[in-house]
């Protein structure tokens, strides 16, 4: 992978659709003393009141869009993008530069034998230029939806809509060097991500004797 950072740290990027458990994935490397660095939190840095670009969002889809404390309502705009292509893109242009640099900056401060980028879009944007090596956490589409649904009190159609817009699961592990499978049973998760790590401490050595 491309490392565009320029960085000594030896990154991992962790990256699964909706409702795959790529948090719980992610907790666990967390437990092993590691940093991740999450690119949802990024998402909603970059859109807090006050920021320029929750001024540009208002503009561009009404106040009603902003909510009593003047955060955004992600409910409300995730319906809005994900039924019109149009404003998806409109929003992505927005934001994904300004997600970007926000992670850049976070991978740049962390600390640690190696780092883990967390990204549902690691693919879908350029952000799996920063990494060094991808760790999907997969699960069926069906399992996707049915885990989803239970966790966001969401209706199945919007999950079905935001898989569409996502890489398809077939491409995802055809591009990953490590896959996760997470129809395993959740007790065998932490011992499977003890052993990722070791995996992940061993190609770190091997860059920085490089």
């Amino acid at each position: 992978m491309n490392n565009s950072l320029q960085s000594d740290s030896f990154i991992v990027g962790l990256t699964g659709g909706i409702g795959t458990g790529k948090s719980t994935v992610a907790e666990a490397f967390r437990q092993l003393g590691i940093t991740t660095v999450d690119a949802d939190r990024a998402s909603r840095a970059v859109v807090e009141p006050g920021m320029p670009a929750l001024k540009s969002i208002a503009e561009q889809f009404g106040s009603e869009i902003i909510q009593g404390d003047g955060s955004l309502d992600r409910a409300a705009l995730r319906t809005i993008i994900f039924s019109d292509p149009t404003q998806k893109n409109w929003l992505e242009s927005l934001l994904h530069p300004l997600i970007r640099q926000w992670i850049v900056e976070q991978l740049h401060r962390a600390a640690g034998p190696y780092v883990i980028l967390e990204s549902p879009l690691l693919y879908e944007t350029d952000q799996h230029q920063l990494v060094d090596t991808v760790l999907l956490v997969d699960l069926p589409v069906a399992q996707q939806i049915e885990r989803a649904s239970v966790r966001d009190n969401n209706q199945s159609e919007q999950i079905k809509r935001i898989i569409a817009a996502q890489m398809p699961r077939e491409e995802k592990l055809s591009r990953a060097d490590w896959v996760f499978d997470n129809t395993q049973p959740l007790e065998t998760v932490a011992a499977r991500v003890a052993a990722l790590h070791d995996e992940f401490l061993s190609l770190a050595r091997t860059k920085d004797s490089q």
